[in-house]
């Protein structure tokens, strides 16, 4: 007697082999909901960014922090969604992560903002979570996607390969249209707030398209319009959100014409729109103390200023010195708008403000063609390491006539590592070298530690004449001394000289980094 074999068994897995089943999710949404989640973990990246710098400066290291928690988001994110998706239907899965990290994206400026103001402490730990939690979840909707894609072991590579590409080229998009397009042209709170709205609703679609969750979206949707109302009443608000600042113009309550610009919370100009002649910082009084002595009284001058800022000195140099064209390197073009419609610059000021990189600036000057330049740009309390390096000082060298000068602000703290290494690279530049600043800072003082703050350095190729700077000090009440010489050599030690294949400069100014105004 004979049998017949059993009949086989259908294959109930979706990865068989055979024609490919319809989960419901078709490859135009499936790349959608990638390109969409992909662009936003790295729009909310960047604008992160800009709502710490305010409180932790635009340094290496915030970056640096920034940049490795949505990492590690990322990879979190891919790693627990895909191992969810192979537990739970993903179409229950893609709605609740695109909803949740709306609502914390949209929260974030007010979260961050809230925060820094109450509980500073709390900073670090709230950042992180605002970008943990919707960089997590949005790396997951990848892994729900694929799997709801993935029905036939015939197209594996095909739809892996497709669906990876179109993530990539999401974060691509995300990061071009946030640095080229959204934070010009917007204020990052209302970037983030658009931006949690968008997946709100993408989660409702989702939810709709899968009948559930409408409840849930409803309230996610309520819980973004709240926090968006309460955004615009959040501390730490602008004046103005520039491409690289977030800018305040604060009235003096002592001067009715003074005006004090304040970039991410650290007071870096002082102008007095009525007298420009009236110069409050010490570091400013200092610089024009050099200036002054170093050329004849009222004589014009031919000057570049790298980093712009409320144009305090440009504006002094233009009224103590009718005739003077000064020529300004501003890389933030809403700064200086702000110096036009704010801080009463005038056309006929003899100011031309450039939007450019003062180290492109620096590159187009023209040999010998300037008597003066000065240095005093910042991001946060660090000079950019580009614009500190000796081939940078050797573009300034190159710009300055025989007997031209350059003038720098620096700012550094604890042992001064950064100010050191600064002097000794302008001595490898500059055959005459001079460090004012307080006594305790520039070693006039042995019985005192270090404090820091502002420090101005000259250069020249010509001799620094010591005695009448000091006068022009004393007579402007700064409370500075000035070191020249063997002073100044024991004073720089055996810093190193910065180049532009190594200046660690956020690294030398990192032990001793503090958030005081300038």
């Amino acid at each position: 007697m004979t049998t017949s074999p059993p009949s086989p068994v259908a294959d109930e897995s979706p990865l068989a082999d055979g024609p490919p089943r319809d989960h419901g999710l078709g490859p135009r949404a499936a790349a959608v909901l990638v390109f969409g989640s992909s662009a936003a973990v790295l729009v909310v990246e960047i604008v992160a960014l800009r709502l710490l710098a305010p409180y932790l400066g635009l340094t290496l290291e915030t970056s640096t922090m920034v940049i490795g928690i949505a990492l590690t988001a990322i990879a979190l994110g891919s790693w627990l969604g895909g191992r969810i998706a192979d537990q739970v239907d993903p179409h229950r899965l893609i709605g609740p992560a695109l909803g949740v990290s709306g609502v914390v994206v949209a929260l974030t400026p007010l979260l961050l903002r809230t925060a820094a103001q109450w509980s500073p402490a709390l900073l670090l730990l709230v950042a992180s979570a605002t970008l943990l939690v919707p960089g997590a979840l949005l790396s997951a909707v990848t892994p729900f996607v694929t799997k709801l894609r993935l029905t036939s072991l015939a197209e594996t590579g095909t739809v892996v390969g497709r669906l990876s590409g179109v993530g990539t080229f999401g974060a691509i998009v995300g990061t071009v249209l946030t640095g080229f397009v959204l934070v010009s042209r917007l204020p990052v709170s209302s970037i983030l707030i658009g931006l949690g709205t968008l997946l709100v609703l993408g989660a409702a679609l989702a939810g709709w398209r899968a009948r559930r969750w409408r409840r849930a979206s409803a309230v996610a949707l309520a819980t973004v319009v709240a926090g968006s109302l309460a955004t615009a009443f959040a501390p730490g608000g602008c004046d103005a959100e520039t491409r690289y600042h977030c800018a305040q113009v604060v009235a003096d309550p002592e001067r009715d014409s003074g005006r004090t610009l304040v970039l991410d919370g650290l007071s870096h100009s002082y102008v007095d729109v009525e007298d420009p002649a009236h110069l409050k910082f010490a570091y400013v009084r200092a610089i024009a103390s050099v200036v002054d002595t170093a050329f004849p009284a009222g004589e014009p001058l031919t000057a570049h200023h790298i980093g712009g800022g409320g144009l305090t000195f440009p504006r002094y140099l233009a009224a103590s010195r009718p005739g003077t064209r000064s020529v300004v390197s501003e890389i933030d073009g809403g700064v200086a708008r702000i110096d036009r419609d704010r801080l009463g610059l005038a056309a006929s000021t003899g100011v031309d403000v450039r939007v450019e990189d003062g180290r492109l600036g620096l590159r187009r000057l023209e040999a010998g063609s300037h008597d003066l330049v000065v240095g005093d740009a910042f991001g946060g309390v660090s000079v950019p390491w580009h614009l500190t390096t000796s081939q940078a000082l050797g573009d300034v060298r190159r710009a300055l006539d025989a007997d031209g000068l350059y003038v720098a602000n620096l700012i550094d703290h604890g042992e001064l590592a950064f100010a050191r290494a600064e002097v000794a690279t302008l001595a490898e530049t500059f055959q005459h070298v001079a460090l004012l600043g307080k006594p305790v800072d520039i070693g006039l003082d042995p019985t005192a530690s270090t404090i820091g703050g502002n420090l101005v350095v000259v250069a020249s190729g010509r001799p620094v004449d010591a005695p009448a700077i000091q006068e022009a000090l004393d007579a402007r009440d700064v409370g500075w001394k000035i070191a020249t010489g063997d002073d100044l050599v024991s004073w720089t030690g055996n810093a190193r000289v910065l180049t532009d294949d190594h200046a660690p400069v956020d690294q030398l100014l990192q032990p001793s980094r503090t958030r005081t105004a300038r």
